[in-house]
């Protein structure tokens, strides 16, 4: 009796060893567990917020794309408009002085046109000029199309068509690698027209020029200028300068305090490939240099 009471006493104090190392096993596996979920949680919530602030981005773009293209199709509306008008114009005005023409010598005397006539006949060529430059740029002619808006830009020296050629010879010249005349052609263009519609996406084009070369103040010093103008509240850009400066901001608090942030590496841009269409030696235009821009932008700015 003894012996049996002793024997059970045995089994189970292994019994209570083996219960007390399988839960401390399956203890270590739940710490483990545990610390693996953890990590994923984290790994997920970082993937979340990077998620969120691209998501932000994203539509922060898209408005601003649909915004550019709400207001280029009512600039086209009203630009047929001003055309048609000022075409019925120079007609009505053009049979006038057909019927009024002096006929000396049996010959019929040169017809003269006044300042309407000859400001609608300019305006309806700049435009067609301006139009063949944009599809030459989107074709990827960009000399081309350089020497299409630079041609635009010395006819009309003021108004919305001066300003928008302006801003496509900056375009063109970004994508021939020409970066630092692009600057100046962007920053002559936003003092010759402050409240001009592509002030706002020159500087903006200007802050992400200087953000590509790492260069952070002048970066800032453009977000900034965005924001303090007051033509630029309504638009994207200004949502977008907006956030990129509080990022720019808190990456420098985070590396005056110590922590380790993404270091900037310089943008490299490719060379632009030629395009299929070969033109004649004839008909080459020559790439747009410093001496180039400067004449087409200082003679009116």
């Amino acid at each position: 009796m003894v012996a049996a009471l002793t024997g059970c006493s045995q089994m189970t104090v292994l019994r209570t060893q083996e219960m007390k190392a399988v839960g401390a096993e399956v203890e270590q596996r739940m710490d483990s567990v545990a610390i693996q979920l953890q990590a994923q949680n984290d790994s997920l919530r970082a993937e979340l917020e990077a998620a969120s602030l691209a998501q932000k981005r994203m539509q922060a773009e898209i408005t601003m794309l649909s915004r550019r293209v709400a207001d280029e199709s009512e600039r086209n509306d009203s630009r047929q408009e001003e055309i048609i008008y000022r075409l019925d114009m120079l007609l009505g005005k053009s049979d006038k002085i057909l019927a009024k023409k002096v006929v000396v010598s049996g010959a019929p005397a040169p017809v003269s046109m006044d300042s309407l006539e000859r400001e609608a006949e300019k305006l309806v060529e700049a435009e067609a000029m301006f139009n063949t430059a944009r599809s030459d740029y989107h074709r990827g002619e960009f000399k081309l199309a350089y020497s299409g808006f630079k041609q635009v830009y010395e006819q009309m020296k003021e108004g919305e068509l001066a300003e928008n050629s302006l801003y496509w010879m900056a375009l063109c010249l970004i994508d021939v690698n020409q970066i630092d005349k692009a600057k100046k052609v962007f920053a002559r263009m936003s003092e010759a027209f402050p409240d001009g519609q592509k002030t706002c996406p020159a500087l903006f084009k200007l802050s992400g020029l200087y953000g590509e070369e790492c260069d952070i103040n002048m970066q800032k010093q453009y977000l900034q200028k965005i924001l303090s103008t007051k033509s630029c509240e309504k638009s994207a850009e200004f949502e977008q300068a907006a956030e990129m400066l509080q990022e720019i901001l808190e990456k420098e608090d985070k590396k005056s305090a110590g922590e380790s942030v993404e270091r900037c590496v310089p943008v490299v841009r490719e060379p632009v490939k030629p395009t299929s269409r070969v033109k004649p030696a004839e008909e080459t235009t020559p790439e747009p240099t410093a001496s180039a821009t400067a004449e087409s932008t200082e003679a009116a700015l």
